[in-house]
């Protein structure tokens, strides 16, 4: 018989906080682990020494379980030619907000998890690691596995599923089409392959042994009750979590979730180079949810970085990634520990 969730990660409610970058740091992933769910600290933008400080911090305040997420992507060659077709792009939004695109820097805004990584997390031991974009190396898992930590990473498809099972995951995130943020596919890049949440999670359900976590427009407690009626162990929560005061979200990001201009997501590749999504912005119509011209992730963000700050100091969002799933009706300006209790107020 395949072990419950809670038992498996050592938490009290079947509800993980998903690891969201750039809208949160410890103090959303300390108030969800205390009331008993698993809180998340996204990792894949933090530098050595800032993880450090997060890391002791959350020691410093829980000794519940709690996930660091990390990305698993190779990053790609530059490519000069698609770097100057890009900025060639928003050369008229660069032009409007007075920005020279020579004085623009290239950077890659976010580093797979690597050997460096992997000793800095030793010192600490979190009990869970989450990987997105598949998983690291053999041996770099191995060393996660060193500590006793419990792995979890994201499926798109059941194909995804049964790889991650094959590779030694120990539950499968579902991460349906409705999700904010990043799409997690690693097999296929190919987005007519992903499914809702509801479509996928059973389908994942029977071809795994492994605990199923279901994520993806899941943001009240009904949604929560109906997916665990479909078999998954468990539910991984982000949009729902973006207006707890323990979030970072920017002025501009809790305005539009409040919005009615919430109701229209869409995937984009404009902000990173890879397909996430966000709610539908000035930035997303001028150019195109999707954009060939956009560099491979993480290439993309540099480029748009400057733009996203004169936009937000003018209290505009034209320019910022709004993420976002397709149920941000269930977004709460409430504690994060009250909303995690919430979340679970129909499980048996």
């Amino acid at each position: 018989m395949t072990m419950s969730l809670t038992t498996l990660l050592g938490i009290d409610l079947p509800i993980l906080q998903a690891p969201m970058a750039g809208v949160q740091g410890s103090a959303l992933a300390v108030a969800v682990s205390n009331a008993g769910g698993l809180g998340a600290l996204p990792c894949a933008m933090l530098g050595p020494d800032t993880l450090r400080q997060e890391l002791a911090a959350i020691r410093a305040q829980t000794d519940r379980p709690f996930n660091v997420n990390f990305f698993c992507h190779t990053p790609p060659a530059p490519d000069a030619a698609r770097e100057a077709a890009w900025r060639a792009t928003l050369a008229p939004m660069y032009a409007e907000f007075g920005i020279d695109p020579a004085a623009i820097p290239a950077g890659p805004g976010r580093r797979p998890f690597d050997a460096e990584t992997a000793d800095l997390l030793a010192g600490f031991a979190p009990p869970v690691v989450s990987f997105h974009f598949g998983l690291p190396s053999p041996a770099l898992l191995a060393r996660v596995r060193r500590w006793g930590a419990k792995v979890l990473s994201s499926a798109t498809t059941v194909e995804e599923a049964r790889w991650l099972e094959a590779h030694g995951v120990d539950a499968v995130i579902a991460q349906g089409l409705e999700a904010g943020g990043h799409r997690g596919h690693f097999l296929s890049d190919d987005l007519t392959r992903q499914m809702g949440t509801f479509a996928l999670v059973p389908q994942i359900v029977a071809a795994v042994q492994v605990p199923v976590i279901a994520a993806g427009g899941i943001a009240d407690a009904a949604g929560v009750a109906a997916a665990m009626a479909l078999g998954a162990a468990g539910v991984q929560v982000g949009t729902a979590y973006l207006l707890c005061p323990e979030a970072t979200t920017s002025a501009v990001h809790r305005a539009a979730l409040q919005s009615e201009a919430a109701r229209h997501t869409a995937l984009t590749n404009l902000f990173t180079g890879r397909p996430a999504r966000g709610i539908v912005n000035r930035f997303m119509r001028t150019c195109g949810p999707m954009n060939e011209a956009a560099p491979a992730f993480p290439l993309a963000t540099s480029a748009v970085a400057p733009l996203r700050a004169q936009a937000e100091a003018l209290g505009r969002n034209d320019c910022s990634p709004l993420w976002s799933g397709q149920h941000a009706g269930g977004c709460q300006a409430t504690p994060a520990a009250r909303l995690t209790q919430e979340l679970a107020r129909r499980l048996p």
